[in-house]
C-alpha cells in the first residue's frame, strides 16, 4: 500500500518565501529599455546614440575650417609674390626675349609657391587638430577643399599683384634694350595640390599618434563580471 498524497496548503497558507518565484543565483536579471527591447551597455549608447546631433557639429565646424583654410591662401598668394624670383625679360625692335636663357628663375617659382603650400598645408592641419583633437570623415573634408580652395585664390593673388601680363605694353613703356621682369606665372598647375595632400597626410598623423583612442564596449558591459558557473556550495 501507498501512503496517501498531501495535497500542497492553499495559497493564503504559503509562506512569503514560497511565494516568491525561484531563480537560480548565476543568472543575470534581464532589463529591459524602451518599448520592452534589450538593455545595451553603456558604450553601446555612447558610441551610437549620439550620431544625429553629432554629425550636425561636424558639419558645421566642416564649414567654418573650410571658410578659414581658404581664406588663407591670402596670405599664401602675398608672400609667392614677394619671395619668387623675377624672370628677367628684354625686348628690342622686333620681340621680347629672355635675358638670361640658362637661367633657373622660372623653375624658382614653380619651387616657391609649392613649399609654401607645404607649409601652409602642415600648419592648417596642425591648427585644426590641436583645436579638435579628433578626426573624421567632414574634417578632413574641408581641409582638403579648403588647401584647393587656398592655393586657387593663392595662385590668383600673386598673379594679380605681379607684374602685368600685357608684356609686349611692358616692353614698349620700359622701351628697348631695358630688363623688366616677367608676369608672374605657374607653369607647374600640379602644385595647386600641395597644400591638399600636405594637409591630409599631416592631420592623418597626428591623428594616428595623438588622437583619442575609441573605448572599448566590452570592458564597460555589466555582465563582464558575470560568473561563467553555477555559484560553489
Amino acid at each position: 500500500m501507498t501512503a496517501p498524497l498531501t495535497p500542497p496548503p492553499p495559497p493564503h497558507e504559503q509562506s512569503p518565501q514560497n511565494r516568491q518565484q525561484p531563480h537560480h543565483a548565476w543568472q543575470a536579471p534581464q532589463t529591459h529599455g524602451p518599448a520592452a527591447h534589450p538593455a545595451y551597455p553603456a558604450a553601446y549608447e555612447v558610441s551610437y546614440g549620439q550620431d544625429g546631433p553629432g554629425m550636425k557639429t561636424e558639419l558645421r565646424e566642416a564649414a567654418v575650417i573650410t571658410v578659414a583654410v581658404a581664406l588663407a591662401g591670402a596670405l599664401l598668394g602675398v608672400l609667392w609674390w614677394w619671395l619668387a624670383p623675377h624672370v628677367p625679360l628684354i625686348a628690342d625692335d622686333t620681340a621680347v626675349y629672355l635675358k638670361d636663357t640658362e637661367g633657373e628663375q622660372a623653375i624658382g617659382v614653380d619651387g616657391t609657391f609649392t613649399l609654401l603650400a607645404l607649409g601652409f598645408g602642415a600648419l592648417s592641419a596642425l591648427v585644426v587638430f590641436l583645436l579638435r583633437r579628433r578626426g573624421g570623415v567632414p574634417l578632413v573634408v574641408a581641409l582638403a577643399l579648403g588647401g584647393l580652395l587656398g592655393s586657387l585664390l593663392a595662385w590668383r593673388i600673386g598673379v594679380w599683384l605681379g607684374p602685368t601680363q600685357n608684356v609686349v605694353a611692358h616692353a614698349k613703356a620700359v622701351g628697348k634694350g631695358v630688363t623688366f621682369s616677367a608676369p608672374l606665372k605657374l607653369g607647374a598647375k600640379g602644385a595647386l595640390l600641395a597644400w591638399s595632400l600636405t594637409a591630409l597626410v599631416v592631420h592623418l598623423a597626428l591623428t594616428a599618434l595623438f588622437g583619442p583612442r575609441d573605448p572599448d564596449p566590452y570592458e564597460q558591459s555589466p555582465y563582464a563580471s558575470t560568473p561563467s558557473g553555477p555559484p560553489v556550495a
